[in-house]
């Protein structure tokens, strides 16, 4: 009753104060109530594809059912009928071929060739040198071990929102336990995960061997000894400051950093010593990535710049950076790899994916004080970075028509596999993620939602919209033609659908809920009463967040499935190797 009171209270203030008439109609507003309109669309669009494969797997049971009261001689025509194959040769002829009338929009030599290699269980090997393998199983093994620790403390988070006093320990206190989240995810999770499969991808498109799989090692220790030291660090109360995602002191940073710089330098001498004379644009992504995320750690941790309002200007360029530029920026190429390959076509546009590069490049370095607009930070820096949020459409735009160009024509594989459902999802929530994102920091919209929970609803629907998706969708398509496991698709199902339903309600609920206090709050309703007012959003937060948990134990177990003893190629279903020598 107190709730429902405290939330009438909010919407009466809220009606009462001319600030926020019309907040509704604001560009900012409206651009993202439409953002959240094209998910519902996309997620529409999978299911009715998947409810059409269903359908049709009926119809082809039933076909199978009525086939048993034909005769036996109708039968063995029908069987012969689908055994028939044509040779090949029917339309042939010696004569010069010449389309005069512009009729053929594409030919192809081979026929057989499916346009979607993805279907329900792909046979395809890959021939991968063991060490490789090896190295790419053990990354994608430590991440998808810290994507389970990470999110186990993030789900107890959640349910503290709703029994604040669940616990009096002072470990797991809110305000130590919620940087071990999202460090955890962030340098655990996605950074493991989005090194293995950089691996395999700098090897293929290089056509070589990698250039020191001990370094390999090295920095897998490294990354892994920073998470351990400072997640531990950081429950023990010992921390930054509270910079966000900076959390870590700098000795326990150190490690990461070094990691970084042996995987960049075992990358660059892989890509160096190519085969071919191209460098694929793949790995212009995840070159610049780790360039620019070796410079930001160390921009970020030095000394001179940790006080004052320079610390809070190197706070929001650390903080959007880390986001943008290391895992937007390295996921970005790994989907150029992965997810042509997967549709076994090449990407639509070579030169668009160059275009996105460079304007990621010169618009996302500039942005990250939107974070304090109405600070006491020079107004002309916050204008700058206003102006670049908008400038960073274009990057966005380019990329996601690149990729969706490239998806074309390759519709049905929605209903007969979840790679591409996974793909798909991650590339709408890169155009809605990275655009709410601009629109979020227009000053009116900023002046409502910062410093609410709507900042944590933006920031799921980037780091888990885009980049988890993306990287499951990877690992899906990797591992089963590395190992020769396939896991259930009814799982890898479980698992798309309970991520996605429980991100929409987490960052939908928390939006609302964020809307609400933000408002409230600009026209002077007290602190305590917008918590009690949005006590049932947060409710909704851990419904959707259990969800989300659910999903990464399935995935954790489908994972364990892919790798679990792998089998060995069989030469019919291999395709070329990777170089194991020079």
């Amino acid at each position: 009753m107190g709730a429902a009171c405290a939330f009438l209270w909010v919407h009466a203030a809220m009606a009462q104060n001319p600030k926020t008439d019309g907040w509704m109609l604001s560009p900012g507003v409206v651009g993202t109530m439409v953002l959240l309109a094209i998910v519902l669309f996309i997620g529409a669009l999978i299911i009715a594809a998947k409810v059409s494969r269903l359908l049709e797997q009926n119809k082809e049971k039933q076909a199978a059912t009525s086939e048993t009261s034909i005769s036996e001689e109708e039968r063995i025509k029908r069987k012969l009928a689908a055994q028939y194959k044509l040779r090949g040769d029917e339309l042939g002829g010696t004569a010069t071929a010449f389309d005069d009338k512009a009729l053929i929009a594409g030919a192809t030599s081979e026929p057989n060739n499916p346009l979607v290699e993805e279907k329900l269980y792909s046979r395809t090997r890959l021939e991968v040198p063991k060490q490789l393998q090896q190295l790419v199983i053990w990354y994608l093994g430590a991440a998808t071990f810290w994507l389970i620790f990470g999110t186990a403390v993030g789900e107890y988070l959640g349910l503290k929102f709703i029994w604040p006093d669940l616990d009096e320990v002072a470990w797991l206190s809110f305000g130590r336990l919620r940087p071990v989240h999202t460090n955890t995810v962030f340098w655990g999770w996605a950074s493991m995960a989005m090194i293995g499969l950089a691996y395999f991808v700098i090897a293929r498109t290089s056509v070589t061997k990698i250039h020191s799989y001990k370094t390999g090692w090295w920095a897998f220790g490294l990354i892994n000894l920073s998470v351990i030291v400072g997640n531990i660090l950081l429950m023990a109360g010992i921390n930054n400051g509270g910079g966000e995602y900076r959390e870590y002191i700098w000795p326990a940073m150190l490690p990461f950093a070094l990691g970084l710089i042996l995987t960049f330098r075992n990358f660059y001498a892989t890509v160096k010593r190519r085969k071919i004379p191209e460098i694929y644009v793949s790995n212009w992504y995840l070159l610049a990535s780790l360039v620019w995320t070796i410079v930001l750690t160390i921009i970020g941790y030095l000394p001179f710049y940790q006080g004052g309002m320079g610390e809070t200007i190197v706070q929001g360029y650390y903080m959007h950076m880390g986001v943008g530029m290391w895992f937007m920026t390295f996921t970005l190429g790994l989907i150029y790899y992965y997810l042509p390959s997967s549709l076994n076509k090449p990407i639509y546009s070579y030169s668009l994916g160059v275009l996105a590069f460079w304007t990621q490049m010169l618009f996302y370095t500039l942005i990250g004080t939107h974070h304090f607009i109405y600070s006491p930070l020079p107004w002309w820096l916050q204008t700058v970075a206003i102006v670049f949020s908008m400038g960073m459409f274009i990057p966005v735009i380019a990329g996601t028509t690149n990729f969706l160009m490239t998806m074309r024509g390759s519709w049905s594989a929605i209903g007969k596999s979840y790679v591409l459902p996974f793909f798909l999802v991650g590339v709408i929530f890169y155009f809605v993620g990275s655009s709410q994102g601009s629109f979020q920091a227009f000053r009116f919209t900023q002046n409502i939602w910062h410093f609410t929970d709507f900042n944590v609803a933006h920031s799921h629907m980037t780091m888990y919209g885009i980049i988890c998706f993306i990287l499951w969708a990877c690992i899906y398509a990797l591992l089963p033609k590395m190992t020769g496991r396939e896991p259930s698709q009814l799982l890898v199902g479980a698992h798309f659908w309970l991520a996605f339903i429980g991100l929409f309600a987490y960052t939908v609920s928390l939006m609302a809920g964020g809307s609400v206090k933000g408002i409230a709050w600009m026209n002077g309703v007290s602190f305590i009463d917008t918590v009690i007012a949005t006590r049932g959003y947060w409710t909704w937060r851990a419904v959707g967040g259990t969800l989300m948990f659910v999903s990464h134990c399935i995935f954790a177990w489908n994972f364990y499935i892919m790798v679990h003893n792998p089998l060995p190629p069989v030469a019919s279903q291999v395709r070329k190797p990777i170089p194991t020598e020079q």
